[in-house]
């Protein structure tokens, strides 16, 4: 097909540089170079119409070529958006169960953590009440050794005020007044470790009262974990 372009261009150039004929449109070409030109116009020619005829006897073949080269390239596409999901299935699978066991070792650390916080506020208790039972039995020993180290004192005292007539009211009065001061120290004391033992309960209410917060904070954010939220987005703390 270039040579038929070539061809016509010179033919073309021919005629534009041809010497005109006076008085008319008409111009004196070579009459031989053009002929030549048209030969060559004329050989070229059926070349090219074989050619596209050619294209045109094998369009059906062409297209369903092309045909089938689409539908290879659609099955191959199906395949690898199948591959992909089947892919991003497994990888799914593989994240639910990672998330499940993280789940599963926070309740089990969350467990095992509010056993060590129970047991530890348990051995508290025991601690506590132990030592104020102690403190109270040796608050109530020493309160009763000095109610009765007052009482044989008076006891003496009395006993010998009596045996001086003018002195015996003035020893009933003094008698009375050890009995009532050992009296009002033996209640002192009594109030003082009741107030103690009070205290340490207080005290102790507050350490389970908190262990309980802490528990049902962490129950509730295992349950959160285990209902779709990120088990790492935010870091439990057992001491909030």
């Amino acid at each position: 097909m270039y040579k038929v372009f070539e061809a016509i261009d010179e033919l073309v150039t021919i005629l534009e540089e041809a010497r005109g004929v006076p008085m008319t449109s008409g111009c004196v070409v070579p009459r031989g170079d053009v002929l030549e030109l048209l030969d060559e116009v004329r050989d070229a020619l059926p070349a090219e119409i074989d050619d596209a005829q050619d294209v045109l006897d094998r369009k059906d073949e062409i297209i369903g070529g092309a045909e089938h080269q689409a539908e290879q390239t659609r099955s191959k596409v199906a395949l690898e958006a199948e591959q992909l999901v089947a892919d991003a299935r497994a990888q799914a699978e593989r994240l639910i169960a990672d998330a499940t066991a993280h789940a599963d070792r926070l309740v089990a650390e969350a467990q095992d953590e509010a056993d060590r916080t129970v047991a530890a506020g348990r051995a508290e208790y025991e601690s506590l009440v132990g030592r104020s039972q102690s403190e109270a039995d040796r608050m109530l020993q020493a309160g009763r050794e000095s109610y009765e180290r007052a009482v044989e004192e008076g006891r003496f005292e009395q006993a010998r005020l009596v045996s001086q007539t003018e002195v015996v009211q003035a020893a009933h009065a003094e008698s009375a007044r050890i009995l009532d001061a050992t009296a009002d120290e033996a209640a002192r004391k009594r109030a003082e470790c009741d107030d103690y033992v009070d205290t340490k309960l207080a005290e102790f209410e507050d350490l389970l009262s908190h262990t309980l917060r802490t528990v049902g904070k962490g129950r509730t954010h295992l349950r959160g974990a285990m209902n779709g939220v990120p088990a790492g987005a935010v870091p439990f703390d057992y001491h909030g």
